[in-house]
């Protein structure tokens, strides 16, 4: 049987050359595996927090620097055949020397190596060695070798294959990291093992089919058999060669479904090599059993981009995700689990991997399946024309293939991506001068990447890129396949997102500042001012803050004070992806999808993150949660006036009277009617506003509400700058709760996103409702976690106990 002997003790770090600061003695630093030099580095006490005030630039030394690790570990004799000694990952360019003798020179952070070090290894102590050359270097000196290629950054992340955003980006920290960043392992084998497992499962009527094609490398000649079992059954075969496919079909499975749309049963696959002498290796994974494809049938407006599981269309809720820190190794599988069930609290259905990043772990993807999140994973191209010469042609076909086997099996997995943007920047972003004849990852995109899963993957759907027309046309036709919106932040009000109807939405988003905890725990300005130095280094985005002002303008003023700034600037974020949500949401089936830019952060920075660098939700949060609400009652500009739009992604119908009225800031009703709609399941309506109720007496002092059962949607007639929103007058009420407290907020005038920073009362608080919009007299109840009853006092504070009316009156 394979034996698998982890090697992660007893490493040491040694800077072997380049700037080290005088003075830092770096020779022996003992090291953590998997890690990587910063990690260890803090751990020593030698280098401060990069993620604090303006650490960032005295911490780029280390980039410049070549990096050594070292580790001694016994071995004797065991009686078998072969010793292989396995890397899972390397980060980035190093020299692996086992007692002396080079083993290999590796390049590529997203992949694995194994070497066969059966007549390298010795009786007793044995010496590894891996020596990093520094990135920064090495990924300006093969630019130079490849020849330039167009990209939005200084240093050339295209040239390396290493994850692009540790270079820096418009949200990100530049670490430049190196280190053993996965686990290293001695494996130890005879006569056969199993090399590759791949896995495909699909229903089969009331059943299922579990397919597996193995392939296998020999140490010795023997027969052999693959067998596979589940829920009870099995199915084997002979090999021969290195090769051989089995199939199991199991008479009666239950299908996996979406969050929302059922349940995610997974079922328990074995894989077993067996030869004479009896079991030689086994690979365990987990299957869901579903069909997947994407709907791209020319239709009288263009091309549609609708996912479709088990047969059933599904809206697309997502939020796109970066690595949850920059320094990836720190992310644990807790951490994994936390972020992801965040993402499903704020009712989202779908994650997409940034192709700037890193493939996802096992860990993700596992949580995935079982949360019934679904995933879509770019391959990693970002923003950037990519060399398609040696050698970067060759690792980028086996950092492919090796990741498209590893994902394959998993049920969340619905959809991979050649790249992002970069189709779009052939087109748009002055490259083809640029690159005056030079390749720039066509080849990857429409060659490599669709042949590769053709042969280990054919279950996988697959496009070439983000954003991407399937028949041909612009890659960013709002008419065809997926689109990215990003004229809004860049250059534009965040209601312009209503002249847009995509058919699918992949990218866009507003930024925002990190909530006020986060803020100040990672900064020592003083004072604190959107301009200070800490914050200038946290805000990563070209001419970011000035964006920031220009898209709070049309609708607030701009406050003196930084807290009342820092507010606004939330609420402005969450309030332009509502508006965005809202919109594009009520568009379905035309629009079947939008995915946030983004989810999560991975330091403490201004971004467009609805979950902070330090785990805590922005606004953004609630609106995201709001906006994809299970069943909603939405109110729409349509060209004809106001419109109610009311969807249901609920299994069973929804029925009743919307009751539409148009009042007063003081809440008089001024007109009123009652529309009965009946909405199937998974379905939507439409219903006019009346006239009389959509047009408005006095634009700056009324509102528009509809709603069913308890779900509201409200319209404003004018901007909240322009409008009559007097100072909140909200009564507090603290109920103890054993997960914290309950606080009923009672309103005594009309306030509009009434939300509770809590994170400035107690930093782990967290608040489960958010930009909630009461009339004169309604009250809301919302459960504070983590919040002591004798903190719970402080949450009447106006600095907590925000509203967009704090806004308005100076």
């Amino acid at each position: 049987m394979t034996r698998a002997r982890a090697l992660h003790d007893g490493w040491t770090l040694h800077a072997a050359g380049g700037p080290v600061p005088g003075g830092l003695e770096i020779d022996g630093v003992p090291a953590q595996v998997p890690g990587c030099v910063h990690t260890d580095l803090l751990t020593a006490g030698l280098i401060p927090d990069p993620y604090h005030g303006v650490n960032e630039a005295l911490l780029a030394w280390i980039g410049l620097v070549d990096w050594t690790y070292r580790a001694t570990f016994a071995w004797a004799p065991d009686g078998e055949q072969r010793h292989d000694l396995v890397f899972d990952g390397v980060d980035t360019v190093a020299t692996i020397i086992l007692n002396g003798q080079v083993l290999g020179e590796v390049a590529n952070q997203h992949r694995s190596y194994r070497y066969d070090v059966r007549t390298v290894l010795r009786e007793g102590a044995n010496e590894l060695e891996v020596r990093f050359r520094a990135p920064v270097p090495y990924a300006n000196a093969e630019s130079l070798r490849l020849g330039a290629r167009p990209r939005p950054y200084p240093l050339p992340y295209e040239a390396i294959r290493k994850s692009a955003c540790n270079f820096g980006w418009d949200w990100g920290i530049a670490t430049f990291t190196s280190g053993l960043w996965r686990g290293v392992r001695l494996e130890s084998w005879s006569v056969a093992r199993l090399a590759e497992v791949r896995v495909s499962a699909a229903p089969e009527g009331d059943g299922g089919r579990v397919t597996v094609d193995a392939r296998l490398e020999r140490a010795a000649d023997a027969a052999l058999s693959v067998a596979v079992s589940a829920a009870g059954a099995e199915a084997a075969a002979s090999v021969d060669g290195d090769s051989v496919q089995v199939v199991l079909d199991l008479a009666d499975v239950e299908r996996w479904w979406p969050v929302g749309y059922g349940a995610q049963p997974l079922t328990d696959i074995t894989v077993t090599l067996s030869g004479g002498d009896g079991e030689l290796d086994r690979s365990d994974k987990r299957v869901g059993f579903r069909t997947v494809r994407w709907d791209t049938t020319p239709d009288e407006t263009g091309t549609p981009f609708t996912l479709v599981v088990n047969d059933v269309p599904v809206f697309v809720k997502g939020a796109n995700w970066i690595p949850d820190d920059a320094l990836p190794v720190r992310v644990d599988r807790a951490r994994y689990e936390r972020r992801l069930r965040q993402a499903v609290d704020a009712n989202l259905n779908l994650i997409r991997v940034w192709g700037g990043g890193i493939y996802e772990s096992d860990d993700f993807y596992e949580l995935c399946d079982e949360l019934g999140l679904l995933a879509w994973q770019d391959f990693l191209f970002a923003c950037a024309a990519y060399p398609e010469e040696k050698p970067l042609r060759s690792e980028i076909a086996a950092e492919a293939g090796e990741n498209i086997v590893r994902l394959a099996a998993h049920p969340s997995l619905v959809l991979l991506t050649g790249n992002n943007e970069n189709l779009w920047g052939f087109e748009d972003w002055g490259w083809k001068a640029r690159l005056d004849g030079r390749t720039w990852g066509a080849y990857y995109y429409y060659e490599l990447f669709p042949a590769l899963i053709t042969e280990l993957a054919p279950h996988v759907p697959y496009a070439p890129g983000s954003p991407f027309s399937p028949g041909g046309e612009h890659p960013n036709d709002e008419q065809h396949g997926s689109m990215h919106l990003w004229e809004q932040w860049n250059r534009q009000d965040w209601i312009t997102y209503r002249d847009h109807t995509p058919r699918f939405v992949a990218e866009f988003g507003w930024q925002g500042p990190p909530t006020w905890s986060t803020l100040t725990s990672s900064l020592d300005d003083d004072p604190l001012t959107p301009e200070s130095p800490g914050m200038i280094v946290h805000q990563k985005a070209m001419e970011g803050n000035v964006k920031l002002t220009n898209g709070l303008l049309p609708h607030y003023r701009v406050p003196d004070d930084m807290e009342t700034w820092h507010w606004a600037m939330q609420l402005n974020q969450a309030n332009a992806v509502s508006a965005a949500l809202d919109h594009f949401r009520t568009h379905a089936p035309h629009t079947m999808g939008a995915i946030v830019w983004q989810l999560n952060d991975c330091w403490p920075v201004t971004s467009w993150a609805a979950i902070d660098g330090e785990e805590r939700p922005k606004p953004l949060f609630y609106a995201l949660r709001n906006a994809f609400a299970p069943r909603s009652v939405v109110i729409q500009p349509r060209d004809a006036g106001l419109a109610v739009i009311v969807t249901n992604e609920r299994p069973d119908a929804w029925s009743g009277e919307v009751r539409i009225a148009r009042r007063s800031y003081a809440g008089d009703v001024l007109a009123e009617s009652l529309i009965a709609v009946d909405v199937a399941a998974r379905g939507r309506v439409e219903v006019p506003v009346p006239a009389d109720t959509a047009a408005p007496g006095d634009t700056t002092s009324e509102l528009v509400t509809a709603e069913l059962d308890g779900v509201r949607g409200v319209w404003f007639f004018g901007e909240p700058r322009d409008s009559a929103l007097e100072a909140p007058r909200v009564s507090v009420e603290v109920r103890e709760h054993p997960e914290g407290a309950e606080i009923t907020l009672t309103a005594g005038n009309l306030v509009r996103d009434l939300t509770l920073l809590v994170d400035k009362v107690a930093p782990d608080a967290v608040a489960a409702e958010g930009l909630v919009t009461l009339l004169p007299g309604e009250q809301t109840t919302i459960l504070v976690r983590g919040l002591h009853p004798q903190q719970a006092p402080a949450v009447s504070h106006p600095s907590v106990l925000r509203s967009a009316n704090q806004l308005v009156v100076r």
